[in-house]
């Protein structure tokens, strides 16, 4: 007679994986949502990055676009390792391995940009004299927290991917990471990643949560509608002003001349 078989019981999940994976990203989320209603109502004289090109531009120069560059290179990394499941890569017929070359190589590419272009704009805000003054709490916050989410990830890379055996993040981070939005949190699937992604994944959900009561809300401001403005005219000031007659025996300036005071 043969043995009927049971079913094997679901991994269980500690209340730590529950805190952890679950409750600290939603906080994080709300605060993130929430935050940015408020910033936008009390201050929108705030909504700015608050540049201080004036004081200080050789740095900035090379820093700024390192830094943005990189990181619009990592975001579109992760929107697609992350958000796209890997059933549809592999639809369009990107293989798992041609996938993971690409998204590694590219992935270090822009790492060390985002890494070189931050560590010149810490090191300008440090030591310049009048930028370090005119730091305030909200940059004290942000830095370190940015700084720390960004070597976290790009060690994480060079650690498992780059110099270690290869580690398939997109068969857990990326299913948890999914799951948060659709309502159906998997804390399991995280739960036994390793630790460097653990770290960066909390990391990145702390600066969520940072993220509207920092400079970073001018992320939302791009002036995208610059593309569609009408050209400005110009037209150069009169070293002399000429006069022209009115209807009333008086004079007045041309255009383009200013009157005197």
């Amino acid at each position: 007679m043969n043995a009927v078989p049971t079913p094997q019981a679901a991994p269980s999940t500690s209340g730590a994986d529950l805190l952890l994976w679950v409750a600290v990203p939603y906080i994080c989320l709300a605060v993130f949502a929430v935050g940015h209603v408020w910033r936008y109502r009390q201050d929108q004289f705030g909504w700015t990055s608050r540049t201080t090109q004036l004081l200080e531009h050789r740095w900035l120069r090379f820093g700024s676009p390192l830094f943005h560059l990189g990181a619009f290179m990592v975001i579109a990394g992760h929107v697609v390792g992350l958000a796209v499941p890997d059933s549809w890569t592999e639809a369009l017929g990107v293989t798992e391995h041609a996938y993971h070359t690409t998204a590694v190589w590219a992935g270090s590419v822009a790492g060390v940009a985002m890494v070189a272009g931050l560590g010149m704009l810490c090191a300008r805000r440090l030591l310049t004299r009048s930028i370090r003054l005119g730091t305030d709490r909200s940059d004290k916050l942000l830095f370190p927290l940015l700084s720390a989410t960004v070597l976290l990830g790009i060690t994480a890379t060079f650690a498992h991917n780059v110099f270690g055996t290869g580690y398939d993040y997109r068969s857990t981070v990326s299913v948890w990471f999914r799951g948060l939005f659709f309502l159906q949190p998997q804390p399991e699937a995280i739960a036994g990643a390793p630790l460097l992604f653990q770290l960066h994944a909390l990391s990145a959900f702390l600066l969520f949560a940072a993220w509207p009561f920092t400079r970073l809300v001018h992320v939302w401001s791009a002036p995208i509608g610059y593309l569609a403005r009408p050209y400005l005219v110009y037209r150069r000031r009169a070293t002399l002003a000429t006069a022209a007659p009115t209807s009333a025996g008086r004079t007045r300036p041309t255009s383009g001349s200013r009157r005197a005071a």
